[in-house]
């Protein structure tokens, strides 16, 4: 038979009252950061809420951007203090047409997240997707069914090669979201091209919705792509063209390309002939880091500088500022009747 064990000496009571005050401590800590990170989310939805009456359906010709100082998005208005009149929800990035806004903000804490909001023309949620990544590019075709938006999975720059991008295609009419256009078919030069460096970015849309142009990147080189999303097929056109813009009758883009090595803005803004495969520079000399909008047939908006310049699209005149501290330029073309599509 074992002897007994024997007894062992329990905690002291400091020792009991400390593991108490610890305990405590560890569950209250638990309940704070839980507190403050619900109280961070509601914080976060509220800004992305637009005041009552901001809404898309404010007359012809109006430009929203993305105000800097506040966040917001804002109404250019020349009449109203400041230039712009504020109200719309909080973004990083923002765009709208046909009665849709898409809204693009980065999440806070580690790792990076970004909400894309989908607005209609009341500016209210409607429907939201986390993705990874930071906010780089929002886009809305014409009719407003089609959206595209890109973050940064890595980097924050396309000014060098050490970037990843994430770019997604929702369709609002059928709910169907690509998740990540990378699992679109690439023709390039003629061949099925796979390749783990491959990055999309900077959609525009045509007006059938099905048809669109972006950029692709591989193998240190940036590429212009058309997309058929019947066919579920990409393929290059041409080399050195970064976020297209399709203009309002389908037959030119405008782009940025790269004209120097450097660092910060190394492209200049030109605008390229589908007919006849012509392109030329516009008045804009200056580096450029932004996909330029079609305001109208002849005219770009494009962010530079914290501010957003207007500069004619055939190459002739010289550009103009048109709202300091300000960014993402958006027209809220009409919506259609009926749903989106």
């Amino acid at each position: 038979m074992k002897p007994s064990a024997p007894d062992r000496p329990g905690p002291s009571r400091r020792t009991r009252a400390w593991i108490i005050v610890l305990a405590a401590l560890m569950l209250g800590g638990g309940a704070t950061a839980y507190t403050l990170r619900a109280a961070a989310e509601r914080g976060t939805a509220a800004a992305a809420t637009a005041d009552s009456g901001f809404t898309l359906d404010q007359g012809t010709g109006v430009l929203h951007v993305r105000d800097t100082a506040t966040g917001r998005v804002a109404r250019v208005d020349p009449a109203a203090p400041g230039g712009r009149v504020a109200g719309g929800p909080t973004c990083d990035r923002f765009h709208t047409a046909g009665g849709t806004a898409l809204c693009l903000r980065r999440r806070p804490g580690v790792p990076a997240r970004t909400d894309t909001l989908v607005l209609d023309r009341r500016l209210r949620e409607v429907r939201r997707v986390t993705v990874p990544g930071t906010p780089s590019r929002a886009r809305v075709s014409a009719s407003g069914r089609m959206l595209s938006w890109t973050t940064f999975a890595t980097g924050d720059s396309y000014a060098g090669n050490a970037f990843s991008t994430r770019t997604s295609l929702l369709d609002l009419r059928t709910g169907y979201l690509v998740k990540n256009m990378e699992q679109i078919p690439l023709t390039l030069g003629g061949r099925r091209h796979h390749a783990p460096d491959v990055n999309y970015w900077g959609v525009s849309f045509a007006a059938d919705d099905n048809r669109f142009h972006a950029t692709v990147s591989t193998g240190g080189r940036t590429h212009l792509v058309e997309g058929d999303l019947r066919a579920w097929s990409a393929r290059t056109l041409r080399e050195n063209v970064e976020c297209p813009s399709l203009s309002p009758d389908g037959t030119r883009l405008a782009f940025k390309k790269r004209v120097g090595d450097g660092p910060r803005e190394p492209w200049r803004l030109y605008v390229y002939d589908l007919r006849t495969g012509r392109e030329h520079p516009t008045a804009e000399r200056r580096g450029i880091d932004d996909q330029a909008l079609w305001t109208d047939a002849g005219t770009l908006a494009y962010g530079r500088g914290g501010g957003v310049w207007t500069v004619p699209a055939d190459g002739t005149g010289a550009p103009r500022l048109l709202a300091a501290g300000a960014s993402s330029p958006a027209v809220p073309a009409p919506a259609p009747s009926g749903p989106p599509g």
